[in-house]
């Protein structure tokens, strides 16, 4: 049994001595692409706090950084939704927008008509924002959906006056610049987080959200203002921020050239 064992043993040792050799033997693959190096970005104490690179566009103070922010009501650190829609000053193209919402607490209102506002991406594509707890709708009308396109996988509402957050990732569509009628290069997409679930994954947009006709595209520049909708509920918004995002590109080595065969 001892003859055994040691012959079992010097087995296991040689094993492991040809797989040391054999990864040690393996070739490391290198895709050749020189890439820049990512910057540093202090994330925020929580998730909702902004990171170090994020814009704010709302800090509950006030909404000196909106077109028509003085329409709206702004106390104890939130805005309320009142007389007319609100836009960004400023355009962004691809992003990632945080926005933090509450419906009334008070229900008034069936449908459409209960805590109805809505997020506008590039001013023109709409993620409703409206009371869906136990508040039956259309479903491509329902909050987190992206209005009349497609509803929300699940529905993660709160309770009516609980604070929620969208977490929203937007790339804007392209369109051809060499030509007078839309033409679309590269569709939008948005991908949505509802109070941390998922409920739009990289949803490829069908153009603009129309409450009266299908959807369509309608040229535009890559940057465009958001817009938070009055809908003649009082929905109450706070800390909103926004991180603009470009893809990390690397340079891509030189394709070789095919050598001459000798004569």
């Amino acid at each position: 049994m001892k003859v055994r064992a040691v012959v079992l043993a010097a087995l296991g040792g040689a094993a492991v001595a040809v797989g040391v050799m054999t990864a040690f033997a393996q070739k490391e693959y290198k895709s050749g692409i020189v890439f820049p190096e990512p910057a540093v970005v202090t994330p925020g104490k929580t998730d909702n706090d902004p990171p170090s690179d994020a814009i704010v566009l709302f800090d509950g103070k006030d909404l000196s950084k909106w077109n028509n922010g003085d329409k709206w009501e702004v106390k104890d650190g939130y805005a309320v939704v009142q007389k007319s829609d609100i836009t960004t000053k400023d355009s962004f193209g691809d992003y990632q927008l945080h926005v933090e919402f509450a419906t009334p607490e008070k229900v008034v209102g069936t449908g459409q008509g209960r805590g109805n506002s809505g997020v506008f991406l590039a001013n023109r594509y709409e993620v409703q924002v409206l009371d869906s707890f136990g508040n039956t709708t259309y479903f491509d009308g329902q909050c987190a959906s992206l209005y009349k396109q497609t509803p929300p996988m699940v529905n993660a509402c709160k309770k009516p006056g609980e604070w929620q957050t969208y977490e929203i990732v937007f790339t804007a569509p392209r369109f051809d610049e060499s030509v007078k009628e839309t033409k679309v290069l590269k569709p939008g997409y948005v991908t949505v987080i509802h109070n941390g679930v998922v409920v739009q994954n990289h949803f490829e947009l069908l153009g603009n959200t129309f409450y009266d006709r299908p959807p369509a595209y309608e040229k535009h520049p890559v940057k465009q203002p958001i817009r938070l909708q009055n809908h003649g509920n009082p929905v109450r918004y706070r800390n909103i921020w926004l991180r603009e995002i470009k893809p990390l590109e690397g340079k891509k080595p030189e394709a070789k050239q095919p050598e001459e065969k000798k004569q």
